[in-house]
């Protein structure tokens, strides 16, 4: 049997050879951008005293292009970023005053007009992340911390104080999620975090938006109390994953079992001690209801 074929089929090849071609990106068009330029000084002073003491002032600027794809944004769009560092320090001295500073604008857009938003925390630096988050660190003195930022919006997600953990919850494509632990001090604005049993809050987050905080406790406020310590327990957070199932080659591979692995050991001289908490991640969430805790000790969704 011979294929069938259209008469119309060679009119509608040269009429569609006849187009003009059209670049990728004009499905996803944005208005012709303008020349920009912007200038800004870093600058250094240094200050001896008659006593003996050193003071060194240091603000430093710097400039960043992000790539498309910034979550909570156009997808075609890039930013431009405008950090400033601030620091001053009697040299000496254990900590010092500093400030981490951040304008956001579309690129295109003049700098001199009002940025999309602005940010500014004490902190020693400031950086992106993924193209998606801004981290600034803020251990100024002897405890080091983190505020971690949605970039596309400035809005504050969490704190921590283990170093933020990235990770993919996909095999087939990348699709990463944050997890950080803030320790309350005890000059904590929250009411509830100054509760005696409580020991830290976990938090899970994507590029754009916070998912899911667990309140931490423990019914011995002793024991709440050493977790909670700064000086007295090193904590780690980690991602753990099983391995994933074999594929039989009848549909996509199986994903490994994800658990978010955080641990608090004593430090010298102290016995080690460990204390493990693991909660496993189920359908893009924390699976409390499966979370593997010590004695005593309690894992609860939780909202500030």
């Amino acid at each position: 049997m011979r294929p069938f074929r259209s008469a119309a089929l060679p009119f509608l090849a040269a009429w569609t050879a006849a187009l003009p071609a059209q670049p990728a990106q004009q499905a996803a068009s944005k208005p012709p951008l303008k020349p920009v330029q912007a200038q800004s000084s870093s600058t250094i002073r240094y200050s001896p005293g008659a006593d003996g003491s050193e003071t060194v002032e240091i603000r430093n600027v710097t400039y960043e292009i992000t790539e498309t794809q910034v979550p909570g944004r156009p997808s075609n769009e890039r930013l431009l970023l405008c950090k400033t560092a601030h620091s001053k320090q009697n040299l000496g001295d254990i900590g010092e005053d500093a400030s981490v500073a951040l304008e956001v604008w579309r690129l295109g857009d003049d700098p001199r007009q009002k940025p999309l938003y602005s940010l500014t925390t004490t902190g020693v630096e400031g950086h992106t992340l993924d193209n998606a988050l801004f981290i600034v660190s803020r251990g100024v003195e002897e405890v080091e911390w983190w505020s971690v930022y949605g970039l596309g919006s400035g809005r504050h997600f969490f704190d921590t104080y283990v170093p933020l953990v990235s990770f993919s919850i996909s095999r087939e494509t990348v699709t990463t999620r944050y997890a950080g632990l803030e320790v309350p001090p005890d000059d904590v604005g929250d009411a509830r975090l100054k509760q005696a049993n409580v020991v830290a809050v976990l938090s899970y987050a994507s590029g754009d938006r916070l998912l899911r905080e667990a309140l931490l406790t423990c019914d011995d406020p002793q024991q709440a109390r050493l977790l909670r310590s700064y000086a007295d327990v090193t904590r780690r957070l980690s991602l753990e994953e099983e391995t994933a199932v074999a594929n039989t080659g009848k549909g996509p591979a199986a994903e490994p079992r994800r658990t978010l692995r955080l641990s608090f050991r004593q430090n010298y001289p102290s016995p080690a001690n460990t204390v493990d908490v693991l909660i496993p991640l189920m359908a893009d969430d924390l699976d409390l209801a499966h979370a593997r805790l010590p004695a005593r000790m309690h894992a609860n969704a939780w909202q500030r």
